[in-house]
């Protein structure tokens, strides 16, 4: 099917706006099948040498720099995740007859496996993660993309109907999306990205897109817990498939004295190696996504013995009886709150980066709880603060709170306080912009201070 769809685009012009992971593969596939491609990025040649030489050897078309979305002329356009679609630029290009498009878009459209696809405010990577090491040891074969990370379309000719496509998708990529997956699972909603979506009803209106184009006989999986997902799934066309933590009675996959999957028990929530009440729903919702292809007892043996994913709530180590943890992952209030939940002692919190204009109101109070000391480094550092010394019950003498102007900085002082026993939590509650391009750099950033400690 990919060799047909690139047959028939072969006289057109096309247009990719953006040169990073998902797109760059795109870029390749096409020119490399001799599509006239232009490519733009608002990075300048000298950013990025290696791959704008190679690029032009391939007859690609370059527009780079401040000015790159000028002259988007193609007939098709694939836009960036990142990109809103409102952006002057392609609304010129949709109004003269282009078709914009995204890379996941077209690979939706192409994609010969069974597709179950994951989004969600929290939980995405370590769910769609879940849900494929679920399938691999059933004995499936399986594509894992997305926004995870590895794009897929180059890949679509590898890909059966007997085999199985996971996808983590964010909001930016279903902001577009016309096609929904097989099983689409939603993991929950909280406020989040709102520094790119207008309001907290476009962000809902992205994410409902993993399911309002399925057929009566797809599925919904989501969240029973979650009022905002409730709300949603009531404009589901297909079958809907809950999971819970407290409706044992009513959720398709429930925790009550054991996880029960479709009127299946499957293990005790004890026997998950992942820490914390986030993985436990996490779980949830993958057995739930799982159980027309999965045996109960692949499902306990996989929940047994998987180790997390990196950057989430991941062990750095343990230096004079002081265990340091990487939640880097944790770009938003709800996230670090789960993450504070996962340890049941008072932990010694690292926080703070890119502001998403999003509300911090809600983790004073679980800061209180949960938090021995407090320590701050960026953007958001001031919000978090008003937010936790206006939470009743907040004391400077139990829990002190600290400004840094560094990580290094700050890793000094903790490591001065921290005893024996203690738990120090990087969970930033916000996003990584502020100092490093994504998440993962600021992970591996800070695993790399831990480790250099003495």
């Amino acid at each position: 099917m990919l060799k047909e769809y690139i047959e028939s685009i072969k006289d057109k012009k096309v247009s990719v706006i953006g040169i990073g992971v998902s797109n760059t593969p795109l870029i390749r596939l096409l020119a490399r099948a001799g599509v006239r491609v232009t490519a733009h990025d608002k990075k300048l040649p000298e950013q990025m040498p290696e791959l704008a030489r190679e690029l032009e050897d391939l007859g690609v078309r370059l527009v780079l720099g401040p000015d790159y979305l000028s002259g988007v002329d193609g007939d098709i356009v694939f836009r960036t995740p990142g990109l809103r679609p409102d952006v002057p630029a392609l609304q010129a290009a949709a109004a003269r007859g282009a078709q914009v498009t995204s890379e996941m878009e077209v690979f939706l459209s192409l994609c010969p496996a069974t597709v179950i696809a994951v989004t969600g405010s929290d939980g995405k990577t370590t769910t769609t993660t879940v849900i494929s090491e679920l399938l691999k040891a059933q004995g499936y074969r399986v594509f894992v993309g997305g926004n995870i990370g590895t794009p897929l379309l180059d890949r679509t000719d590898e890909m059966t109907k007997e085999d199985f496509c996971v996808l983590e998708l964010s909001s930016f990529q279903l902001l577009t999306m016309r096609q929904s997956p097989h099983v689409a699972v939603i993991t929950n909603l909280a406020p989040n990205h709102l520094d790119v979506h207008k309001d907290m009803d476009e962000y809902i209106a992205a994410k409902e897109n993993i399911f309002l184009h399925q057929g009566k006989n797809d599925i919904l999986v989501t969240n029973l817990d979650n009022d905002l997902t409730v709300a949603s799934a009531r404009r589901a066309p297909g079958q809907v498939r809950w999971f819970s933590r407290r409706d044992v009675a009513y959720a398709s996959c429930t925790l009550g004295a054991a996880i029960q999957v479709c009127g299946m028990e499957v293990m005790d929530a004890s026997e998950i190696r992942l820490p914390g009440v986030h993985n436990i729903e996490n779980y949830l919702a993958a057995f739930a996504a799982t159980a027309d292809y999965v045996d109960p007892e692949v499902m306990r043996r996989v929940a047994m013995e998987f180790g997390g994913v990196e950057h989430r709530l991941e062990l750095v180590r343990e230096l004079d009886g002081v265990r340091y943890y990487n939640d880097s992952i944790a770009s938003s209030p709800s996230r670090t709150i789960a993450g504070l939940r996962s340890f049941d002692q008072k932990v010694i919190l690292i926080a703070g980066g890119y502001d998403k204009h999003i509300p911090y109101d809600v983790l004073g109070p679980e800061a209180v709880a949960h938090v021995k000391s407090l320590h701050l480094c960026g953007a958001t550092e001031e919000k978090i603060y008003q937010a936790v010394v206006n939470a009743p019950g907040y004391s400077s003498e139990e829990m002190p709170i600290a400004f840094h102007k560094d990580y290094e900085e700050m890793l000094h002082a903790i490591r001065q306080e921290a005893k024996a026993g203690d738990v120090v939590l990087f969970s930033p509650a916000s996003a990584s912009f502020d100092r490093f391009p994504n998440f993962m750099k600021r992970g591996e950033y800070f695993k790399d201070l831990v480790r250099a400690l003495q």
